[in-house]
């Protein structure tokens, strides 16, 4: 005897998703020639609570979706799925788990400082990250919105990493990944200043001065 076959095909084994009330799609097959699938003895369950169906007839058998009702918590999840043909002959049950994010990671830049004004080309970005559900993150930074970089996560969520500025205003994002696919991102802007000051004028009053006198020294910088 043949057993009838059930192929899981959404979400798959071990995937992350951000819809808390995930659509899951499968199908259960029986050999050609076969007594058919029973397909009343379908039944799809999400942590063990029974999931409605829906069965669309296929060649020889049927794909299934079911959707749950009440949206699941972030975390992991167990599909198992279980089916007969009209004999009686069972499916190898089909055990899968899946994870749920909806909450983005968090991220926070200790550096630069907003609105820094600095006189060197380059500066160092630094911050930390994490995402409950779904580590690791990873970490893409991206400065006036064409020069990119990649800094490493370690395992306490820090990071950090050098980029290069130019002369004038620098805008820098900075963006959290977690394994979901869902971001955060923190904007920083820098100012890079490296010309020298020049003293344009200085003006002593009252000139002359007797000795012993007070007298007021003006500069004027550019």
């Amino acid at each position: 005897r043949i057993l009838p076959v059930i192929a899981l095909t959404s979400p798959s084994s071990g995937a992350y998703v951000t819809n808390n009330k995930p659509t899951i799609t499968f199908n259960v097959t029986d050999e050609l020639g076969g007594s058919g699938v029973n397909q009343s003895s379908i039944v799809l369950k999400i942590d063990n609570t029974t999931i409605t169906t829906t069965k669309t007839a296929i060649t020889n058998g049927y794909q299934c979706t079911g959707t749950p009702t009440t949206a699941l918590s972030d975390g992991s999840h167990t599909i198992t799925i279980t089916a007969s043909d009209n004999d009686g002959n069972s499916a190898t049950q089909v055990t899968s788990t899946f994870k749920v994010d909806t909450v983005p990671p968090t991220l926070n830049i200790t550096a630069p400082a907003t609105g820094l004004i600095t006189a060197t080309t380059s500066v160092t970005v630094s911050g930390t990250t994490n995402d409950t559900t779904s580590s690791p993150v990873t970490i893409a930074i991206k400065v006036n919105n064409k020069d990119d970089y990649t800094a490493t996560v370690n395992n306490k969520g820090e990071f950090s990493q050098a980029v290069t500025l130019h002369e004038g205003s620098n805008t820098i994002v900075v963006t959290a990944t977690d394994s979901a696919g869902k971001t955060t991102s923190v904007t920083k802007t820098v100012t890079v200043d490296t010309s020298t000051p020049s003293i344009t004028n200085v003006t002593i009053t009252p000139n002359p001065v007797d000795a012993g006198e007070t007298m007021l020294i003006a500069v004027e910088v550019s």
